[in-house]
């Protein structure tokens, strides 16, 4: 919470600074979304984890990154987010695991096939936001932004 909030917070009793901070959003310099709509609800990141591991087994740093590049950088869960996940798929028999190398890939089994197929839409919508994100995150080409920094030297020389 930003700093503001906790003086809310204090000022008004904690749920009333929940309820500020919910409204208002987290500070723009601080927190990553700035005060915008989560770009994964609830159980949402659950459904992009188990449509990742159907398309192939992966570790938990892989879908980290294919999470990330799905949404074009904006978006990267934690550890501390996709583990527990994963443990969850893993407990309600959606995902299994495989041990090797010191690490757990995780792949998808047949419930978790049936589920996600129940939640198909749900799944697309996902990924369809996902891509949108990426569309409006999407960075130009190192080559690019390198040319557009030396045209910015110069004419800041001028």
């Amino acid at each position: 919470m930003h700093a503001h909030h906790w003086r809310h917070a204090r000022r008004h009793g904690m749920e009333a600074g929940r309820a500020f901070a919910e409204r208002w959003g987290r500070g723009h310099r601080h927190g990553r979304h700035g005060g915008r709509k989560r770009l994964f609800e609830q159980g949402d990141l659950r459904w992009a984890a188990l449509a990742l591991i159907a398309e192939k087994p992966r570790h938990g740093y892989e879908l980290i990154k294919a999470i990330e590049e799905a949404s074009g950088g904006a978006y990267a869960p934690s550890p501390g987010v996709i583990y527990p996940t994963l443990t969850l798929l893993e407990e309600l028999g959606y995902a299994k695991v495989e041990a090797g190398d010191g690490k757990k890939l995780y792949s998808i089994t047949p419930e978790g096939t049936a589920v996600l197929e129940a939640h198909k839409a749900e799944v697309d919508a996902l990924f369809s936001l996902l891509a949108e994100t990426r569309a409006r995150h999407a960075r130009p080409a190192p080559e690019i932004h390198r040319a557009w920094e030396n045209l910015r030297t110069a004419l800041n020389v001028r």
